[in-house]
């Protein structure tokens, strides 16, 4: 059976799988990109690749009701994470005119 089968058929080893795969790209794109942007976006791949394995859980545990909770607290807290990520984004360029990683070493001035 291929990834690809085994994911459309529902295993728990293809769903932590594809969990593994959205946090490995999310964390490479944190450490490599420079953009502020487009490390936020690698944060929020992390959040969900750690959704999609806590779900993948809870429907191997019998569709249990506390995972689908726990979800939807992570899903609020990623929401507001990303009001404030974009809000100091939005801060810094209107400060800085750059929004690269490197130059938001120093807040103070």
């Amino acid at each position: 059976m291929t990834a690809t089968q085994a994911l459309l058929h529902g295993s728990l080893q293809a769903y932590i799988f594809l969990a593994l795969l959205l946090f490995v790209i999310g964390l490479a794109t944190v450490l490599i990109r420079r953009s502020l942007l487009m490390q936020f976006m690698g944060v929020e791949l992390m959040l969900n690749a750690a959704n999609v394995a806590l779900l993948a859980f809870a429907r191997y545990r019998g569709g249990d009701v506390q995972g689908t909770a726990f979800y939807l607290f992570i899903i609020a807290v990623a929401a507001c994470e990303a009001a404030v990520g974009l809000a100091l984004v939005v801060a810094l360029f209107r400060h800085r005119q750059t929004t690269d990683s490197d130059r938001a070493d120093t807040l103070k001035q």
